[in-house]
């Protein structure tokens, strides 16, 4: 018993189809089993051994292109070592072909195996090999007795034979019943985490309505559940790809996906399967794949080798439409050769994914049409700043983050006949497109009730108070109004009203600060008329008022009073700095806006 005889002419004989059996095969490969020792059935072989007195005693599975033994005793090096051999070597296979027990005396006079090289190889004479089956009868392998000479076998050891390979067969079964159950487990967890995905992905894609960070947060829950890598892929007006999402399982592969994703917009061929599916809006699933595919799907050579580094075995891509039917783009997952191809219910979770993923997609257009009719409308109602002598202004407008850039925050300033300047801050309830225009009315209503007349601001507020309740506009606001002149010795005069708002601040030369405080009184549009005052102070040169709405002070997670006292702090030596840079430097220190803001600063030169 060697390794090997010395060369001889060796007769090659197709295996018998049986081997082939996709369904054999399958039961095979449930057991579990490899080469590797297994204590279960190297015992079987250690009885057949010992009761049918062999040196040779094996558990044999039958794969289809060799045979391999969880169980084994007496076999020679190398094959000792190695547990399998080809099927040149094997006897067993055609106790699976024939599915019936193969007894022979001396092998070398049969003609079915006198060529094989298990008899020179491995010293088979005398075999005994019993079928080896599932519980549909397949044939999966032989129990065997093997003797380097010739021997009769007696009725009484292929009966004891007969019954070890019956109880080595329910093993088997066992086996396979408990990868079938392990594998049925398998698919109740993944069916319940794919069902927390699907519910995730609308809570995901509802949580933005920017189109990107939609794509990359829906890739990122995709990955790595449904696939190891994918692609999201969205057409243009020509119906090309005009933007590509892609994210890998693996980290390590970031740059080779990003790189794949850039190539891939302008690099589809016509027989690109991605393409396909933007064209028809059918979906494609490709249960077995290979780099020959994406090499006939691109018109570029290095998407084909990316692709050989990221793995690629079976793919499935799915459209994404809108609710009109209209194809919007691709997802397109991605599996390696490690991991299970894609099958039937892979397929409708994706077409599941894409449709909610289309729904997200048109809500984002539909926001993006919003947004632009928000920002036209905000720009035509926020007023451009006027040119005064000796006093410069400026001012800022900035939404609620994630929303519609437009709201109910409003500033204005206009000159008055008489030289003096009127600003006003406001803030109507809301942050719509409806907030806007009744901020726009409230805004118009300041500058026709203001404009001319040299009321004091407390008289002005007065009559808006009137006209807004004698005109029923259904406002409810907080406003601002102030009035500044010329006063002595190069000062000047600034008086106020305040209607509920916050009260507004003065940065004097030198960087103190000043509170503009006031008796609080109510805000505009009540029912019933209030008393208005106003309050005066002097403005010198260098001297800075802010005017702003409680956006720039209103958290959460602290009090208006504790947002004031920080905003005060703040201030406090930025007498020095450009108008324009200290408004910037306001806004930057908001933070995450959870209210739109507006700010108005004046300051005397």
């Amino acid at each position: 018993m060697t390794d090997g005889s010395p060369a001889r002419p060796l007769r090659l004989i197709a295996p018998p189809p049986a081997l082939s059996d996709p369904a054999r095969l399958r039961a095979l490969a449930d057991t579990g089993l490899n080469a590797a020792p297994d204590e279960a059935f190297e015992r079987f072989a250690r009885l057949v051994s010992d009761l049918l007195d062999v040196p040779v005693a094996l558990v044999s599975l039958v794969s289809a292109d060799r045979q391999f033994f969880p169980g084994a005793v007496g076999l020679p090096s190398p094959w000792a070592e190695r547990r399998h051999t080809p099927l040149t070597h094997s006897f067993c296979q055609h106790v699976v072909d024939m599915e019936v027990p193969m007894v022979l005396p001396d092998a070398r006079l049969y003609p079915r195996v006198r060529d094989n090289l298990a008899i020179d190889d491995l010293g088979v004479v005398a075999y005994a090999g019993m079928p080896l089956t599932d519980l549909t009868g397949r044939v999966l392998g032989s129990l065997c007795a093997i003797d380097s000479k010739p021997r009769v076998w007696t009725a009484g050891q292929l009966q004891t034979l007969a019954d070890l390979a019956a109880a080595c067969s329910s093993e088997l079964r066992l086996r396979i019943a408990l990868d079938g159950a392990e594998k049925d487990r398998q698919r109740v967890v993944q069916a319940h985490k794919r069902l927390e995905m699907l519910a995730g992905v609308s809570e995901t894609l509802a949580g933005t309505l920017d189109v990107g960070t939609a794509l990359r947060r829906l890739a990122a829950r995709m990955v790595p559940l449904l696939a190891d890598w994918c692609l999201l892929t969205l057409v243009g007006p020509t119906g090309l790809p005009r933007e590509v999402v892609a994210v890998h399982r693996d980290p390590a592969r970031t740059a080779d996906v990003d790189r794949f994703a850039d190539l891939l917009r302008s690099g589809l061929s016509p027989e690109s399967m991605i393409r396909a599916v933007l064209r028809t809006g059918q979906p494609r699933l490709g249960g077995v794949a290979s780099l020959a595919d994406v090499e006939r799907g691109t018109t570029n050579p290095e998407m084909a080798s990316i692709a050989d580094r990221l793995g690629i075995a079976s793919y499935l891509s799915v459209p994404v439409r809108a609710a009109s039917g209209t194809v919007l783009g691709a997802i397109t997952l991605v599996n390696d050769p490690e991991r299970q191809q894609f099958d039937d219910r892979d397929l409708l979770t994706a077409i599941d994914i894409g449709r909610r993923a289309g729904q997200a997609i048109g809500n984002s257009s539909m926001y993006g049409e919003q947004r632009h009719v928000a920002e036209v409308l905000q720009h035509s109602m926020l007023p451009r700043l006027p040119v005064v002598p000796a006093l410069e202004l400026a001012a800022r407008y900035q939404p609620a983050a994630d929303r519609v850039e437009v709201g109910g925050d409003w500033y204005d300033a206009f000159v008055q006949p008489d030289g003096d300047l009127i600003a006003a801050i406001g803030d109507v309830a809301g942050h719509d497109i409806e907030a806007a225009a009744t901020m726009g009315q409230l805004r118009n209503l300041v500058r026709g009730n203001a404009f001319g007349r040299p009321d004091t601001v407390a008289e002005l507020m007065t009559h808006l108070d009137g006209a807004m309740r004698g005109l029923r506009l259904p406002i409810a606001a907080t406003a601002t109004l102030v009035r500044i002149r010329p006063g002595r010795s190069g000062t000047r005069e600034v008086t106020w009203c305040n209607a509920g708002h916050p009260p507004a601040l003065l940065v004097r030369a030198g960087g103190a600060v000043d509170l503009l405080e006031a008796t609080p009184e109510p805000l505009l549009g009540l029912a019933r008329p209030s008393r208005r005052t106003s309050r005066s102070t002097s403005l010198a040169v260098g001297d800075t008022l802010l005017l702003y709405t409680d956006g720039l002070i209103e958290r959460r997670d602290r009090s208006i009073d504790d947002g004031l006292a920080e905003l005060v702090a703040r201030l406090a030596g930025t007498d020095t700095l450009p108008l324009d840079e200290l408004c910037d430097l306001l806004l930057a220190s908001i933070g995450h806006r959870e209210d739109d803001t507006a700010l108005l600063a004046v300051r005397a030169r």
